[in-house]
Protein backbone atom coordinates (compact mmCIF):
# COMPACT_ATOMS: atom_id res chain seq x y z
CA UNK A 1 0.00 0.00 0.00
CA UNK A 2 1.30 3.46 -0.81
CA UNK A 3 2.43 5.47 2.15
CA UNK A 4 0.82 8.61 0.78
CA UNK A 5 -2.93 9.15 1.18
CA UNK A 6 -4.93 10.11 -1.88
CA UNK A 7 -8.64 10.85 -2.15
CA UNK A 8 -10.74 8.45 -4.13
CA UNK A 9 -14.29 8.72 -5.42
CA UNK A 10 -16.41 5.63 -5.73
CA UNK A 11 -19.08 4.66 -8.25
CA UNK A 12 -20.58 1.24 -7.67
CA UNK A 13 -23.94 -0.33 -8.38
CA UNK A 14 -23.89 -3.60 -6.48
CA UNK A 15 -27.38 -4.68 -5.59
CA UNK A 16 -28.13 -7.89 -3.73
CA UNK A 17 -31.49 -9.38 -4.69
CA UNK A 18 -33.58 -10.82 -1.91
CA UNK A 19 -33.74 -14.57 -1.70
CA UNK A 20 -33.67 -17.40 0.82
CA UNK A 21 -30.00 -17.95 0.10
CA UNK A 22 -27.07 -15.61 -0.27
CA UNK A 23 -25.62 -15.05 -3.70
CA UNK A 24 -22.21 -16.78 -3.80
CA UNK A 25 -19.18 -14.53 -3.57
CA UNK A 26 -17.32 -16.93 -5.86
CA UNK A 27 -19.20 -18.19 -8.94
CA UNK A 28 -18.96 -21.76 -10.25
CA UNK A 29 -16.65 -20.64 -13.05
CA UNK A 30 -14.39 -18.84 -10.59
CA UNK A 31 -14.37 -21.87 -8.30
CA UNK A 32 -13.00 -23.88 -11.21
CA UNK A 33 -10.49 -21.10 -11.87
CA UNK A 34 -9.34 -21.20 -8.25
CA UNK A 35 -8.49 -24.88 -8.65
CA UNK A 36 -6.68 -24.60 -11.99
CA UNK A 37 -4.97 -21.23 -11.42
CA UNK A 38 -4.09 -21.63 -7.75
CA UNK A 39 -4.64 -24.93 -5.90
CA UNK A 40 -7.12 -27.39 -4.46
CA UNK A 41 -6.80 -25.48 -1.20
CA UNK A 42 -7.84 -22.27 -2.93
CA UNK A 43 -10.88 -24.05 -4.38
CA UNK A 44 -11.75 -25.26 -0.87
CA UNK A 45 -11.50 -21.69 0.45
CA UNK A 46 -13.90 -20.52 -2.27
CA UNK A 47 -16.38 -23.20 -1.30
CA UNK A 48 -15.94 -22.30 2.37
CA UNK A 49 -16.71 -18.61 1.91
CA UNK A 50 -19.79 -19.38 -0.19
CA UNK A 51 -21.01 -21.81 2.47
CA UNK A 52 -20.36 -19.24 5.20
CA UNK A 53 -22.34 -16.53 3.42
CA UNK A 54 -25.24 -18.90 2.86
CA UNK A 55 -25.25 -19.74 6.58
CA UNK A 56 -25.10 -16.03 7.52
CA UNK A 57 -27.89 -14.93 5.20
CA UNK A 58 -30.72 -13.55 7.34
CA UNK A 59 -28.77 -13.72 10.61
CA UNK A 60 -28.37 -10.78 12.98
CA UNK A 61 -25.89 -8.16 11.85
CA UNK A 62 -23.50 -8.69 14.77
CA UNK A 63 -23.05 -12.32 13.73
CA UNK A 64 -22.62 -11.41 10.07
CA UNK A 65 -19.93 -8.84 10.84
CA UNK A 66 -18.10 -11.09 13.30
CA UNK A 67 -18.03 -14.18 11.09
CA UNK A 68 -17.02 -12.41 7.88
CA UNK A 69 -14.31 -10.56 9.79
CA UNK A 70 -13.11 -13.80 11.39
CA UNK A 71 -13.02 -15.71 8.10
CA UNK A 72 -10.88 -13.25 6.18
CA UNK A 73 -8.63 -12.37 9.13
CA UNK A 74 -7.30 -15.94 8.90
CA UNK A 75 -5.52 -14.87 5.69
CA UNK A 76 -1.89 -13.76 5.71
CA UNK A 77 -0.77 -10.15 5.38
CA UNK A 78 1.64 -9.41 2.54
CA UNK A 79 2.70 -6.12 0.99
CA UNK A 80 1.78 -5.43 -2.63
CA UNK A 81 5.38 -5.07 -3.81
CA UNK A 82 6.13 -8.60 -2.58
CA UNK A 83 2.82 -10.07 -3.72
CA UNK A 84 2.24 -8.39 -7.07
CA UNK A 85 5.48 -6.60 -7.88
CA UNK A 86 3.86 -3.16 -7.65
CA UNK A 87 3.26 -0.63 -4.93
CA UNK A 88 -0.53 -0.33 -4.78
CA UNK A 89 -2.53 -3.20 -6.27
CA UNK A 90 -6.16 -3.82 -5.28
CA UNK A 91 -6.88 -7.55 -5.54
CA UNK A 92 -10.31 -8.93 -6.35
CA UNK A 93 -11.89 -11.20 -3.73
CA UNK A 94 -11.11 -14.16 -5.99
CA UNK A 95 -7.42 -13.22 -6.19
CA UNK A 96 -7.30 -12.72 -2.42
CA UNK A 97 -8.90 -16.11 -1.82
CA UNK A 98 -6.66 -17.72 -4.42
CA UNK A 99 -3.40 -16.45 -2.97
CA UNK A 100 -4.59 -16.57 0.66
CA UNK A 101 -2.72 -13.34 1.35
CA UNK A 102 -2.82 -9.61 0.68
CA UNK A 103 -2.50 -6.17 2.21
CA UNK A 104 -5.06 -4.11 4.12
CA UNK A 105 -7.10 -3.02 1.09
CA UNK A 106 -7.49 -6.65 0.03
CA UNK A 107 -8.88 -7.62 3.44
CA UNK A 108 -11.34 -4.71 3.35
CA UNK A 109 -12.47 -5.29 -0.24
CA UNK A 110 -13.18 -8.98 0.40
CA UNK A 111 -15.13 -8.21 3.59
CA UNK A 112 -17.07 -5.41 1.86
CA UNK A 113 -18.21 -7.57 -1.07
CA UNK A 114 -18.96 -10.54 1.18
CA UNK A 115 -21.21 -8.45 3.44
CA UNK A 116 -22.94 -6.88 0.45
CA UNK A 117 -23.69 -10.37 -0.87
CA UNK A 118 -25.60 -11.25 2.30
CA UNK A 119 -27.65 -8.08 2.12
CA UNK A 120 -25.90 -5.57 4.35
CA UNK A 121 -26.97 -2.20 2.89
CA UNK A 122 -24.29 -0.25 1.08
CA UNK A 123 -25.12 2.92 3.02
CA UNK A 124 -23.97 1.19 6.22
CA UNK A 125 -20.58 0.07 4.91
CA UNK A 126 -17.66 2.41 4.30
CA UNK A 127 -14.10 1.69 3.28
CA UNK A 128 -12.10 3.98 5.56
CA UNK A 129 -8.56 5.23 5.18
CA UNK A 130 -6.86 5.81 8.52
CA UNK A 131 -3.38 6.38 9.86
CA UNK A 132 -2.30 3.43 12.01
CA UNK A 133 -0.46 5.29 14.76
CA UNK A 134 1.46 2.36 16.23
CA UNK A 135 2.80 1.26 12.84
CA UNK A 136 2.99 4.86 11.55
CA UNK A 137 1.54 3.86 8.17
CA UNK A 138 -1.49 4.56 6.03
CA UNK A 139 -4.04 1.80 6.55
CA UNK A 140 -7.56 0.82 5.46
CA UNK A 141 -10.39 -0.63 7.58
CA UNK A 142 -14.05 -1.42 6.98
CA UNK A 143 -16.54 0.71 8.95
CA UNK A 144 -20.11 -0.34 9.72
CA UNK A 145 -22.59 2.44 10.58
CA UNK A 146 -25.86 1.40 12.22
CA UNK A 147 -27.16 4.90 11.37
CA UNK A 148 -25.49 7.80 9.52
CA UNK A 149 -24.92 9.58 12.85
CA UNK A 150 -23.65 6.62 14.85
CA UNK A 151 -20.05 5.86 15.73
CA UNK A 152 -19.06 2.99 13.43
CA UNK A 153 -17.84 -0.48 14.25
CA UNK A 154 -14.40 -1.19 12.81
CA UNK A 155 -13.45 -4.41 11.00
CA UNK A 156 -9.68 -4.58 10.82
CA UNK A 157 -6.94 -7.08 10.01
CA UNK A 158 -4.53 -5.51 12.53
CA UNK A 159 -6.89 -5.98 15.47
CA UNK A 160 -9.33 -8.91 15.05
CA UNK A 161 -11.73 -7.60 17.71
CA UNK A 162 -14.61 -5.53 16.33
CA UNK A 163 -14.67 -2.30 18.32
CA UNK A 164 -16.30 1.10 17.99
CA UNK A 165 -14.12 3.66 16.28
CA UNK A 166 -13.88 5.71 19.47
CA UNK A 167 -12.26 2.70 21.14
CA UNK A 168 -9.57 2.46 18.47
CA UNK A 169 -7.15 5.02 19.84
CA UNK A 170 -4.49 3.56 17.58
CA UNK A 171 -6.30 4.72 14.42
CA UNK A 172 -6.59 8.29 13.14
CA UNK A 173 -9.46 8.46 10.61
CA UNK A 174 -8.88 10.40 7.39
CA UNK A 175 -11.74 9.73 4.98
CA UNK A 176 -14.44 7.16 4.25
CA UNK A 177 -16.12 6.14 1.02
CA UNK A 178 -18.66 3.69 -0.34
CA UNK A 179 -20.67 3.27 -3.52
CA UNK A 180 -22.47 6.57 -3.19
CA UNK A 181 -20.53 8.89 -0.93
CA UNK A 182 -17.14 10.19 0.08
CA UNK A 183 -16.59 11.91 3.42
CA UNK A 184 -13.75 13.53 5.25
CA UNK A 185 -13.95 11.82 8.62
CA UNK A 186 -14.30 14.02 11.68
CA UNK A 187 -12.46 13.70 14.94
CA UNK A 188 -15.34 11.86 16.66
CA UNK A 189 -14.93 9.02 14.11
CA UNK A 190 -18.32 9.65 12.54
CA UNK A 191 -18.98 10.79 8.99
CA UNK A 192 -17.93 14.39 8.50
CA UNK A 193 -17.85 16.69 5.50
CA UNK A 194 -19.27 15.23 2.31
CA UNK A 195 -17.15 15.59 -0.81
CA UNK A 196 -18.39 15.57 -4.43
CA UNK A 197 -17.54 12.18 -5.89
CA UNK A 198 -18.35 13.21 -9.46
CA UNK A 199 -15.25 15.42 -9.57
CA UNK A 200 -12.82 12.90 -8.14
CA UNK A 201 -11.03 10.33 -10.25
CA UNK A 202 -11.34 6.77 -9.13
CA UNK A 203 -8.82 4.72 -11.07
CA UNK A 204 -8.17 2.06 -8.42
CA UNK A 205 -11.83 1.32 -7.75
CA UNK A 206 -12.78 1.38 -11.43
CA UNK A 207 -9.95 -1.01 -12.27
CA UNK A 208 -11.03 -3.31 -9.44
CA UNK A 209 -14.60 -3.43 -10.75
CA UNK A 210 -13.34 -4.03 -14.29
CA UNK A 211 -11.17 -6.89 -13.02
CA UNK A 212 -14.16 -8.44 -11.21
CA UNK A 213 -16.32 -8.17 -14.35
CA UNK A 214 -13.61 -9.82 -16.46
CA UNK A 215 -13.39 -12.69 -13.97
CA UNK A 216 -17.11 -13.30 -14.38
CA UNK A 217 -17.10 -13.41 -18.18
Amino acid sequence: MKRSLFILGVLLANSVPGSQHADPLISDDMLAHLKTRYSNQAHARGLAVNRLLDELHGREIATQLAEVNRFFNQFQYREDHAQWGQQDYWATPTEFIGTHQGDCEDFVIAKYFALRKIGVPDERLYLTYVKALRQNVAHMVLSYFETPDSVPLILDNYNPEILRATERRDLLPVYSFNARSLFLTNASAGLGKSLPTDKIKNSKWRKLLDDIRREQQ
